[in-house]
């Protein structure tokens, strides 16, 4: 990538997408965010860079190689609104396209870059993806989208993206499918427990949803809308404890340095859960500097891997141009960047889990009848349970 590369950032967020551009040297020049909080995790590390309010308001854009869009996907994910691209928030990325079919053909970006949630490829019949693209088509682009896991990129996190990938000029196939590990090092089935290893679950739900992960955290999620904060609990066999990780560790855990949101606390009246709102919608920087790096240095793909389809259903990998749509027979971890043991990747105390919040996950996860949960973790709880009722009673 050439090093004067500049981006235009739509629906920034914390900057997770322009991050791992920055990684390889591009500089972001315009930025959009309506999120007061996130506005002002901005404004601290780029405080040259004009921040534009609301996308609806936008009319155009200075010239960029690089335009970028995490746009909102509330109405897209499966835990969330379920309202497709419609929906009030994520329907927000139609004036995206707005913006881009404002330009001259040659003040067109080289590049659009678009990060949402993996479940919009299924949601609706996959309206979403299919407006997406069809957008894209009709300014002149080229495109291909793929299901990358975030563990595959070095961090402890199960967290499924879709990147889609949108060039005039440039071959997206050179930069999506040059990559694919064929037997990723994971398996996040519930069956035997290793004792030396630490495992993450959602302990807010427990009768339907687990997010069971092996040797990390499930995806990090916003919380709930009047600020309380819902991170990922992790279980440690060993010493049969139960607990949530330290900000700090979630904001490692998307890529950033810690304490990257630390700003939003000195804002009017903060919320203890305005931190952990921004880091878990933002993007997996570490995600998005592995394709900036492939847009830097393409590399070669393998044509017997391209099918062409006819949409009844959207792949986990595409590639598409003028009407023409093409699964790629490609999994979700391109590479293997080692990650390390979750153990050994948590550097702040686990905030351990309240007694009525164990026992609420308990009493679920027993009257479960859709998961089987190992009898080795239902003893941990009860264990952790009695412990933490004795210290009750100790204490009065």
């Amino acid at each position: 990538m050439p090093k004067d590369y500049t981006i235009a950032a739509f629906f920034a967020g914390i900057s997770g997408i322009e991050e791992g551009f920055h990684r390889e040297g591009a500089k972001t020049i315009f930025l959009c965010e309506k999120d007061e909080r996130a506005k002002k995790v901005l404004s601290e590390h780029y405080p040259d860079v004009p921040i534009e309010n609301d996308i609806e308001n936008v009319k155009t854009i200075p010239k960029v190689d690089i335009v970028t869009a995490g746009f909102p996907c509330q109405d897209l994910s499966q835990a969330g609104l379920k309202k497709g691209i419609d929906g009030e928030q994520s329907g927000l990325v139609q004036h995206l396209f707005r913006i881009l079919k404002s330009l001259k053909k040659k003040d067109l970006p080289e590049w659009i870059i678009i990060e949402n949630v993996s479940y919009m490829i299924s949601l609706n019949s996959g309206n979403a993806i299919k407006y997406i693209t069809s957008e894209i088509e009709k300014l002149g682009y080229k495109w291909g989208y793929r299901v990358v896991d975030a563990r595959a990129f070095g961090v402890p996190q199960r967290r499924l993206r879709l990147l889609l990938v949108a060039s005039r000029k440039y071959d997206v196939r050179r930069v999506l499918f040059a990559d694919d590990i064929l037997n990723p090092p994971v398996d996040d089935s519930i069956g035997n427990i290793d004792e030396n290893i630490w495992y993450g679950f959602y302990w807010t739900e427990g009768k339907r949803g687990l997010g069971w992960t092996v040797n990390g955290v499930p995806t990090l999620k916003i919380g709930s809308k009047i600020g309380i904060p819902s991170p990922p609990a992790i279980w440690d066999p060993q010493s049969n404890t139960f607990g949530t990780p330290d900000i700090k560790d979630a904001e490692r855990l998307q890529g950033f340095p810690e304490d990257w949101t630390i700003s939003v606390t000195d804002l009017p009246n903060p919320r203890r859960g305005d931190r952990w709102h921004l880091v878990g919608n933002a993007v997996c920087v570490n995600m998005s500097h592995w394709l900036a790096s492939r847009i830097s240095n393409p590399g070669d793909y393998n044509e017997e891997l391209f099918k062409e389809i006819h949409r009844k259903k959207w792949p986990k990998a595409a590639y598409g141009y003028e009407g023409h749509v093409f699964e790629v027979s490609v999994g979700t971890w391109p590479v293997d960047n080692h990650t390390e043991e979750l153990k050994e990747f948590i550097k702040y105390p686990l905030k351990p889990l309240s007694l009525k919040g164990i026992k609420g996950f308990y009493s679920r996860a027993v009257n479960s009848e859709l998961i089987n949960y190992p009898d080795r973790f239902i003893k941990s709880m009860e264990i952790y349970i009695r412990n933490k009722e004795e210290q009750k009673n100790e204490l009065g």
